[in-house]
């Protein structure tokens, strides 16, 4: 675990971690009050999230450190993209809109319309349609040129755009303040996806990245960081690996819809950890 300046921090994720934080009902630990977003109107406690880690955002929007601080995590891509598309809404900047070019390979007879295949949503991979604006933050989706810093879950600052490329910035990690080109691919989903035909899109490998699921912000270091539970976490150690990737209990803050109430005034959500899987 990364060195913190914060003690409490520190030991609290790893009694979140270990699975010794106290809980009710077996999975169940209170969120701290200081580190919680009150749930009441979903869209309304949605916002106040936002403005947690994106304070002014049409203020210092063409600052990268501050746009690059901060992220949204979320178990879900359905919630990543809610958060992503409410905020590039927000967010000030010449736009550019890119779609990309579906098809079902082995489709001889047409039975899928290219309406169809556009509106296919593949977790991992990018969307039809990809609404970008200078200066947002956006994440790489593959392998691309590892030597050069251009790997899976790289995040870049867009610089500008052309019909087929888009000029980035690589903003962490050894290679930050690099210049990128980043062109169109192919993309093929795995043969055991739940299409009965081979989907192939051609877009640009990358997401908006205001907001991330947990696993894509794995082994990340986020200055402010949100997570978003709409519903619980369902996975061994996803919530330690979502509060981890934040640096001090005043820069983490958390949403949930509390899907159990032990007490009016407090906040808890589901701690999922496998004592079996840590023994091994």
């Amino acid at each position: 675990m990364r060195a913190r300046s914060d003690p409490w921090f520190s030991n609290f994720l790893l009694r979140v971690g270990d699975g010794d934080e106290d809980m009710m009902e077996e999975s169940f630990i209170r969120i701290p009050d200081d580190m919680t977003i009150a749930y009441t109107d979903k869209d309304k406690s949605k916002h106040d999230l936002i403005d947690a880690i994106f304070p002014y955002l049409q203020i210092n929007g063409a600052d990268s450190n501050y746009i690059i601080s901060g992220a949204i995590l979320s178990t879900k891509n359905e919630n990543v993209d809610e958060i992503n598309d409410q905020l590039i809404d927000r967010f000030c900047g010449d736009e550019k809109v890119y779609y990309s070019f579906d098809e079902a390979e082995d489709d001889k007879n047409n039975f899928y319309p290219m309406e169809f295949l556009n509106s296919l949503t593949v977790s991992g991979l990018p969307p039809h349609y990809l609404q970008l604006k200078i200066r947002c933050p956006i994440i790489l989706l593959r392998n691309i040129d590892p030597s050069n810093g251009l790997c899976n879950g790289t995040r870049l600052i867009c610089r500008s755009f052309q019909q087929n490329v888009i000029d980035a910035e690589i903003v962490v990690g050894q290679h930050a303040g690099k210049r990128v080109f980043l062109p169109r691919i192919p993309f093929c989903p795995s043969e055991d996806n739940m299409f009965p035909f081979k989907l192939k899109i051609k877009q640009f490998p990358v997401r908006l990245s205001f907001s991330m699921t947990i696993n894509k912000a794995q082994g990340q270091t986020i200055p402010n960081v949100g997570v978003y539970l709409p519903e619980s976490v369902f996975s061994h150690g996803q919530l330690y690996a979502a509060l981890s990737r934040g640096t001090s209990r005043e820069n983490t803050k958390v949403l949930v819809k509390s899907a159990k109430k032990f007490n009016r005034d407090e906040v808890y959500t589901s701690n999922v950890v496998y004592q079996e899987v840590l023994r091994n």
